[in-house]
């Protein structure tokens, strides 16, 4: 029966994972959840509450995947902002269910917070050591790297920025949509910006 249970949930959690992706919190639908994930309705309530707790832990469950697959490197943040890229490149969804966070849910969650503060720390502790450019404040640093690794993938990107003609980037278009030559050239370019960023000075800076 435990191991019924467990598949109901992840079940459940893939089909609100896309269900929250594509219509936000204010407009998924439970009983949509429920069909998809072949579930009973009911069952939402009695593992997850209600809808909202439902997207809080779709949330955490990407969250945890991505410090799984991405684990936070200070001593490699260009390499690190390759790999959060990368993430995103196979997980087109992912994005759009952070911004649809972002506009639904703003500020962050306790469990977001303390790894935020614990990354913050340990890019101040780099700088004292002198192996990330201190002229930038710790907490600054960490927002651009993670900017960089996200910026194709925001809701901005669209004909305006790269055009719909060779390389370019079209609206709708996601990573994973992307020819491979196009792909490497937004990854070579976020890696490139967070190398630059983050480099020490000759000075010790």
């Amino acid at each position: 029966m435990a191991r019924d249970s467990s598949a109901t949930k992840a079940r459940l959690l893939d089909a609100a994972f896309s269900e929250f992706a594509t219509h936000g919190i204010a407009g998924a639908r439970v009983d949509r959840i429920a069909e998809t994930a072949q579930a009973n309705k009911r069952l939402i309530y009695v593992y997850y509450g209600n809808k909202e707790q439902l997207f809080d832990a779709v949330l955490q469950r990407a969250l945890e995947t991505g410090s799984e697959s991405v684990p936070f490197d200070v001593d490699d943040l260009p390499g690190y902002a390759g790999a959060v890229f990368d993430h995103l490149v196979e997980r087109p969804s992912l994005m759009r269910l952070v911004l649809w966070k972002q506009l639904e849910r703003p500020g962050s969650t306790d469990t977001e917070a303390a790894s935020y503060q614990g990354k913050i720390a340990a890019v101040r502790q780099a700088q004292e050591a002198g192996r990330i450019n201190a002229g930038i404040d710790a907490a600054d640093v960490l927002t651009l790297v993670v900017a960089l690794s996200q910026a194709w993938f925001g809701a901005l990107v669209g004909p305006a920025v790269g055009g719909t003609g060779a390389g370019g980037t079209g609206a709708g278009e996601t990573g994973s949509d992307w020819a491979p030559a196009q792909v490497a050239r937004h990854r070579a370019a976020v890696v490139e910006a967070v190398r630059r960023i983050t480099a020490p000075h000759a000075d010790g800076s």
